[in-house]
């Protein structure tokens, strides 16, 4: 088990994890008609973009760019947003974020927080640090308010409920409201309208008395300062105006250089995370502006690892990512065993490759998740910024089984292999050495095909893993290049 930031529950590796979860037949039905409805509608919507190509193309350039120049458009960005009479903060982990957003929150004397969805926030554990301070979070996002009112976690990164059917969200409402405001009807029903409703009379009331509001940002302009938000129900719009002070937690790799980048990004974010032409609602905001919105603003710029992983040429690329939950809704692997089964606030795919280069690979959760794909290449295939996932996940589970240099909180060390590797370090050597000697390849593969007859059906050992769930193929009567030479009269 892996321990989490704040004491929050530890989870398991992700074989475990995983395997609790497909049993789970009602979770699979949510997510197998939720992902196909999310990604059949995507599919059309991309459609419609004649230059779909080079806007996933320009994407990825501009992303590359900011990445390598990141110190430069950092540096940038808090000039501008001083210039517009904001104030920047730099955390280098989740615990100085912590404190310096519990040490806003406490300063202003506030006792309660308002919060637009940030995965930044879960991320470091935002909501438990206030909790333990005596401040109340608030989550103002459906999904999330569904999440923190049934005391669960995120599962998706679009959709953070997307494991729970109307019926339990209904259960939820009707017992839980009522501790944290106003209650729900009780005779609230499960249409979704039913259940919107009672979730916007309850969140009224902390929008009209809060002082403090929390958010992320999708992205953060370096030439202007500017701050921009894409949602879809409008609590974030409410966040962001009412509120005497605003308290954003923006992960370092969202700055873009200028204004004009956000066209690209504009069109396709909302494409791939919700198959819309245009989100319905995106705040910007600058700065202050005396008698309109906030008359404070605070940008804590998040580190937590990615500083770390700009160090590696080829997980890198995971900085890319601007969230649009694509890789997730096509994944097979997060089909079956959904969102909780990774142990970490990223899920899915993404998850897979973020989790480990920001957390380390040390412990059993981040050692397990590179291996949690099949490599089909569709995350790859539908990632609006090109991120090459397989790539990065075959890189990953280099690391994870032999080790190798690596850099960790600025400083280069050498990691040790992971335990329970030691049987595929020994498979790997055997391959490279056998493949360097075609004779000896060729006089297995004779030898292989003679012995056809007791393959066994099972393989013994750390192989079992595998037979336990596939079976193993037929062995040819002859080798491919007895037959080529048969056939053709020459060697291949």
């Amino acid at each position: 088990m892996t321990p989490t930031p704040l004491g929050m529950p530890a989870f398991p590796p992700f074989p475990e994890a995983a395997k609790e979860a497909v049993r789970d037949g009602v979770l699979r039905a949510n997510l197998r008609r939720a992902t196909h409805t999310i990604r059949d509608k995507r599919a059309r919507a991309v459609t419609e973009l004649a230059d779909w190509d080079r806007l996933r193309e320009a994407g990825r350039a501009v992303k590359d760019h900011t990445l390598r120049h990141l110190d430069h458009y950092l540096l940038q960005l808090e000039a501008s947003v001083t210039a517009a009479g904001g104030t920047v903060h730099w955390a280098a982990d989740a615990d100085e974020a912590n404190r310096i957003v519990t040490g806003l929150v406490r300063a202003i004397g506030a006792r309660e927080v308002v919060k637009v969805k940030s995965m930044a926030t879960q991320e470091i554990g935002l909501n438990e640090a206030l909790e333990a301070a005596g401040i109340a979070a608030y989550e103002t996002d459906l999904a999330e308010l569904i999440v923190q009112l049934g005391h669960d976690r995120p599962s998706h990164i679009l959709v953070p409920a997307i494991h729970r059917g109307r019926d339990e969200i209904r259960d939820v409402f009707r017992s839980e409201m009522g501790a944290w405001g106003r209650p729900a009807p009780d005779d609230l029903g499960d249409d979704p309208r039913e259940l919107a409703e009672a979730a916007r009379l309850h969140l009224r009331e902390k929008f009209l008395r809060a002082k403090v509001a929390v958010s992320g940002a999708n992205f953060m302009v370096a030439e202007t300062g500017t701050m921009v938000v894409l949602e879809s129900e409008g609590n974030g719009r409410m966040c962001l105006t009412l509120p005497q002070t605003l308290i954003s937690v923006v992960g370092i790799e969202k700055v873009v250089p200028t204004f004009r980048d956000l066209e690209i990004f504009l069109q396709t974010l909302p494409r791939s995370s919700t198959a819309e032409r245009m989100n319905p609602y995106t705040s910007m905001w600058t700065g202050t502006l005396g008698g309109d919105g906030p008359s404070a603003f605070h940008l804590v710029l998040l580190d937590n690892g990615r500083t770390d992983t700009l160090a590696d040429e080829t997980g890198r690329q995971a900085l890319r990512c601007i969230r649009c939950s694509a890789c997730l809704n096509v994944c097979p692997v997060y089909e079956r065993a959904g969102g909780h089964a990774y142990g970490s606030v990223y899920p899915g795919p993404i998850g897979a490759v973020l989790s480990p280069q920001l957390r380390g690979t040390g412990s059993a959760i981040d050692a397990t998740l590179p291996y949690a794909s099949t490599l089909c290449g569709a995350c790859y295939e539908v990632c609006p910024v090109a991120i090459d996932i397989p790539e990065v996940l075959v890189h990953l589970r280099e690391r994870v089984a032999q080790g190798g240099p690596v850099t960790r909180e600025g400083v280069r060390v050498r990691l040790r292999p992971a335990h329970g590797h030691t049987a595929e370090r020994a498979a790997l050597r055997a391959a490279r050495l056998l493949l360097d000697h075609p004779g000896a390849l060729r006089a297995g593969e004779r030898l292989l095909a003679r012995a056809r007859r007791l393959r066994p059906r099972r393989l013994p050992g750390p192989g079992r893993a595998w037979t336990d769930t596939r079976e193993l193929p037929d062995i040819p009567a002859e080798p491919f290049r007895d037959w080529w030479l048969r056939e053709r009269g020459t060697r291949p």
